[in-house]
């Protein structure tokens, strides 16, 4: 279900990225900190659990940095 919902979410920031790049970057930084927040809960399991459980976290956090960043460079390149 986490998943389709971080699926889900890049295709929101991409589109709104791409139609409005200024306006984007609020909902983008509010995910990223929300994924923050399950990542440094999850890496408080210690040793190798700690790792295992934050790393969706912070792999989804990052396809959404990502996703974001190609909608504003993808109207950047626009012609007009």
């Amino acid at each position: 279900m986490m998943i389709v919902g971080v699926i889900f979410a890049c295709l929101v920031l991409v589109v709104l990225a791409f139609l409005l790049p200024r306006l984007s970057r609020h909902p983008q930084n509010g995910a990223q900190r929300t994924l923050g927040f399950g990542s440094r809960a999850g890496s408080k399991a210690p040793g190798v659990l700690g790792r295992l459980f934050s790393k969706p976290f912070r792999s989804s956090s990052r396809a959404l940095g990502r996703s974001g960043s190609a909608g504003r460079r993808a109207r950047g390149r626009m012609p007009f």
